[in-house]
């Protein structure tokens, strides 16, 4: 690999636009992903297992399916694609807006079902002491569940980072794959391949496999300073 013929100006773009998209849509997968997965995890009502299953969805379909039918849902056709544009005066679709979309819906799977896991092992005397003392269910959530959970929140938010980073066919059907706009680190590898640009293509994969390689790292760090 010539080194020396890297084009940096072509090179940072999509990493910035990667790293943007994957911080911002793991931030609001967490927010949804940690909510949904307290309710969960604390409640029982006909139909749960298909709700839960729904959420999971997203984990196992084709990317391009997911794709389809964020494209459907906010297309310029669609009444929700035209309300956004009625707001902000333009569309959400091959915007960087629609790789975030796509980025949470594929991420959310992996939050919810890690915090649900990590909601689940918290012994309830716990949270019930909190309540016999007078904490309301916000204080109960702020103080006990989520501070016990701490580990389980770093994993989800790091897993769904990680997850999002690497996000490529839902991206490509709604966002596009416009440079400087819309082009992440993914569909940038896609192109080089395609074009039969090697050195960019090795060097963009580098960089995704380094920034993968840290966070995943960061969820087995061992307790205590236990291996």
């Amino acid at each position: 690999m010539n080194v020396s013929a890297i084009d940096w100006a072509v090179f940072w773009p999509p990493v910035r636009l990667s790293l943007q998209v994957a911080l911002l849509s793991s931030m609001i997968a967490a927010v949804f992903g940690i909510a949904v997965a307290w309710k969960m995890s604390r409640t029982s009502f006909r139909g749960k297992i298909f709700l839960e299953t729904a959420f999971m969805l997203p984990l196992v379909l084709p990317p391009t399916v997911v794709g389809f039918i964020l494209l459907v849902l906010l297309g310029r056709k669609s009444v929700l694609g035209q309300w956004i544009e009625a707001i902000f005066s333009a569309p959400v679709i091959f915007s960087w807006w629609a790789a975030v979309i796509a980025s949470v819906v594929v991420a959310f799977p992996l939050v919810y079902q890690t915090m649900k896991s990590g909601f689940s092992g918290i012994d309830k005397d716990l949270e019930d002491a909190g309540r016999s003392i007078g904490a309301n269910e916000w204080q109960v959530f702020r103080y006990i569940s989520l501070p016990l959970a701490g580990r389980a929140l770093m994993t989800a938010f790091i897993l769904g980072f990680a997850r999002a980073l690497g996000e490529f066919g839902a991206t490509l059907m709604i966002a596009g794959n416009i440079p400087g706009k819309t082009q992440t680190v993914p569909t940038a590898i896609y192109v080089a391949v395609d074009s039969g640009n090697q050195t960019m293509a090795w060097m963009w994969t580098g960089s995704i496999i380094i920034i993968s390689f840290i966070m995943l790292l960061l969820t087995r760090q061992p307790r205590d300073g236990k291996a």
